[in-house]
Formats: C-alpha cells, structure tokens, sequence
C-alpha cells in the first residue's frame, strides 16, 4: 500500500477546489484520497457531493463520489475505483499532495439514518467501493445511538479489495474518538466471488440461504426490528431489494422513511 500524506495544504485558488492531503493506494484497482473541507460544508454521514478535475475543453469533469469520512470529520474522504480508461478516475487516480480537485458543496442522498424507521438492528450492505458511505457511518455516534446492533457487509473479488474496509472496522473499537460508541456493536463479514478466503459467496446467496443470520446467530430479516442500507452494483441493489420485499420491508426516502434505502443517484 502507497501512501501519501502532508501534515498543511495550500489554499484552494481554483472556484470550488480543495487541496488533497493524503492520497494511499490500496491495490491497482483502488485508492482513497483526502481533501480539505470548506468551513461551510455541512453534510449528514451516507451523503455524496460531486467532485472532480478541469477537463480539457474547459468544463469540469464531474462525478458523484459518497463522503467516506463521518459528518464530524476536519478533512474529506473519499475511496476510488481506478478505471484505465475512464474520463475522470484514469486523471483522478494520478492526484498527489498538494494537488487540487473541484467539490460541489451540495451533499445529497438516501443512505442517512433519516431515512430510516426506528429499528434494533441496522445491516450495511456493501460490493466494491461501495462501502464508502457505510465507512461514514460506522463512524458516526448517532448510529450506534439508534441501533442496538450494526452488521456490516463488504463483498470484492479478491481478498486484496477488502483491506480498506477490514482495516476501518478493525480499528473503531479502539478509535479514541468513536470506539466507545462502537463497543461491541458493531459486526463486520467481508466476503470474496473470484478468490478463496474464509468466507466466499455473493451476499445475496449468504441472505437467501439463511447463511448470514447464521453466521452471526441473528434472527431471520423481521420488518418490525431490522433496518438494511446497500450500496453497490445496479444488479446487487436490485437483488438485495427483491430479497428485502420478500421478507416485507418497505423503501424509504428522505421525505417518507421505511425500512430499507438504496442508493439511486449512482453505483459504487
């Protein structure tokens, strides 16, 4: 793993810039970066903003990127895939200290406690980068405020895409700032598709078949207790909602809040 970090940052001088201040390189595939926050920014843990780089006719490159680090944070963080040929991550992926990246203020979203019902137990479901709002929340008091119990699911496939969320969850419970929040809340099961490890299968086979209530000798999905968040593939928010309807939840939203959110807005 590379990392890059600076103890200062430059003021931004491009309109809506912020200056990056750790850049670390966790596989060929993937990168989490930090960047400066305006002191007007206010954000609730889950939401994204739009960030990106001046393209070359002129017109920023944009994208929308959830806000890894939890509301309370000094510094923006977020995690990337890295696409060879993409507009914007092939650029992205190159950033160091002291470089600027353009962030929108204007954080939206679903994946916030908000737009959930009261409930015991709160399941985080999570491919591929996105785990990045949930690294938000795991982060945040207030959900470990509201939910006696926070599951937390990390499906890549390789053992290697895993070790940004496996090292966030590792630490929390002795994070001086938030590890008495987390206590012994929190349960974390990374799993693999294309690699072996100790746990392989997608999510969705470990939902259906009951494995994963087993795992953690928990109860089936009851609509009156749990509460389940999911963050990934346009076929693994499909899927998982299907399995969640089975059991009875209902979407919620912002304005009318139920027992499962999924991200719309795009795909992790």
């Amino acid at each position: 793993m590379n990392i890059q970090t600076a103890a200062t940052a430059a003021a931004p001088v491009l309109p809506d810039a912020q200056t990056v201040t750790e850049v670390r390189h966790w596989t060929d595939r993937l990168f989490s970066f930090r960047l400066t926050r305006p002191q007007s920014l206010r954000f609730r843990s889950g939401e994204f903003v739009m960030i990106g780089l001046p393209g070359d006719n002129g017109k920023p490159l944009l994208r929308a990127y959830s806000i890894a680090s939890p509301s309370w944070d000094e510094t923006l963080e977020f995690y990337s895939i890295k696409v060879p040929d993409g507009p914007l991550t092939s650029r992205l992926q190159k950033i160091a200290v002291g470089d600027q990246v353009i962030l929108r203020p204007k954080p939206v979203g679903t994946l916030v406690v908000d737009a959930l019902l009261p409930g015991k137990r709160l399941y985080m479901i999570a491919t591929g980068t996105g785990i990045a709002p949930f690294a938000s929340l795991m982060r945040d008091p207030e959900v470990y405020g509201k939910f006696d119990e926070v599951i937390v699911t990390h499906t890549c496939r390789e053992r290697a895409e895993l070790q940004y969320g496996a090292r966030l969850v590792g630490a929390l419970p002795t994070d001086p700032l938030i590890g008495e929040f987390v206590g012994n809340k929190l349960k974390y099961l990374p799993t693999t598709t294309q690699q072996d490890s100790a746990n392989t299968g997608r999510i969705t086979e470990w939902i259906e078949s009951g494995r994963l209530f087993e795992h953690f000798r928990l109860p089936a999905l009851d609509k009156a207790t749990d509460r389940v968040m999911i963050c990934g593939s346009m076929g693994l928010n499909t899927d998982v909602k299907a399995l969640l309807e089975q059991a009875g939840l209902t979407e919620g939203s912002n304005s009318a809040p139920g027992e499962y959110v999924l991200e719309k807005a795009f795909v992790g």
